[in-house]
């Protein structure tokens, strides 16, 4: 079949890659760090924020939570999420399977799917690797996302290898369907499962290439397991992923990690951190993290980060920042929002230049070398 989401290498520099995606709604430089749209908004910005003064180009949306509310069939008259959100750049849908499985007793796995109860109500539903391809195309992502099982941290070698067969299996399905469905300008990926067993990761990815899919996710990261074991599972991964697809880590990770997945190979992320530590009042800054509420910030006078150009530092104090954060004013959370994203695709930035000069082997080595918190 022929593929709708294309992607080019340009430049490598050890295991780390420099490339484009393009889909129909505009061309993604990579390594990208996609900011998170739970709910078709990132929490505390406006979709002119993401557009015209972070330059986002692609973010993601949560098919769970839109499917519940407003529902899909909503955004679809609409739309889609591009005219239900206004917005006019490239959108990533996960399946919705990591909120499902977070449910716990809300919720129970057959070879069909997942049965479940909303969180909002109660009120009963089921997932299947069919009906979340459908869910999606009415949201009308550039990128889909199929039905996976996300086990928790830690399970057993052979839950993990049974969890493993049942999201190869759905994601045969969902190919399948999609492809009946005549996809149109929508792309698929399979997500590559194994909990932290590096042997049904490799056997997964294994599973999963005959999909010829435009690109390929790792997700089941990111669940409560040491961070090495998170790096050492895409260590696993990477090497049977076909190297003209871009592949996608799920759910990671902290901003002193970003590189850390580069290196390995990694050309997309996203992750919840930024926006959800700025409201909890962590900074992510170039000289580490600052943790806004310390009293050493009531009457400092400069920005969060003097390297920064983000409209935050360019107009307000850590003093100003620490007041609104301490009397519980919404400014607070748009300014640190604002700030955290920056950040982050700053970060992203630097790394594809560093590949792009082939000097990223020595970028990692400050990054590992740097302190993680404002000494």
């Amino acid at each position: 079949m022929e593929r709708v989401a294309t992607f080019e290498v340009v430049a490598e520099c050890g295991g780390a890659r420099a490339g484009v995606l393009h889909t129909a709604h505009g061309s993604i430089e990579t390594p990208v760090f996609m900011p998170v749209g739970t709910q078709a908004t990132v929490k505390g910005l406006t979709q002119r924020d993401l557009a015209e003064e972070l330059d986002v180009r692609i973010l993601l949306a949560n098919t769970y939570h839109l499917y519940l509310r407003p529902g899909h069939e909503v955004v679809r008259r609409m739309g889609g999420l591009h005219g239900f959100m206004s917005w006019t750049r490239a959108i990533l849908t996960d399946s919705g399977g990591f909120q499902v499985f977070s449910l716990s007793g809300l919720r129970k796995i057959t070879a069909e799917g997942v049965a479940f109860q909303s969180h909002l109500d109660g009120s009963r539903h089921v997932f299947t690797p069919e009906s979340t391809v459908d869910v999606q195309m009415a949201l009308g992502s550039d990128v889909m996302m199929v039905l996976d099982e996300c086990p928790e941290y830690p399970v057993s070698h052979e839950y993990a290898r049974e969890s493993t067969e049942r999201t190869v299996a759905w994601a045969g399905r969902a190919f399948a369907h999609w492809r009946e469905r005549a996809a149109g300008d929508q792309s698929l990926f399979p997500i590559v499962q194994g909990s932290m067993f590096g042997d049904l990761r490799r056997a997964c990815a294994e599973q999963l290439l005959p999909l010829e899919a435009d690109g390929y996710a790792i997700g089941g990261l990111s669940v409560g397991e040491p961070r090495p074991l998170s790096l050492e599972m895409v260590e696993a991964t990477e090497p049977i992923l076909p190297r003209d697809r871009p592949r996608y880590a799920m759910g990671v990770g902290m901003a002193e990690e970003l590189a850390e997945y580069v290196a390995r190979g990694v050309d997309m992320m996203d992750c919840v951190l930024p926006s959800r530590n700025a409201r909890n009042g962590y900074l992510f800054t170039s000289a580490g993290r600052v943790i806004i509420k310390h009293a050493r910030y009531k009457d400092d006078a400069r920005p969060i980060d003097e390297k920064c150009g983000c409209q935050t530092c360019r107009k307000y104090s850590r003093a100003y920042l620490r007041h609104l954060y301490q009397a519980g004013e919404i400014l607070y959370a748009v300014l640190a929002t604002h700030h955290n994203i920056r950040r982050y695709l700053d970060i992203m930035r630097e790394i594809r230049h560093a590949i792009l000069l082939g000097s990223f082997p020595e970028y990692l080595k400050a990054v590992r070398a740097a302190p993680v918190e404002v000494e």
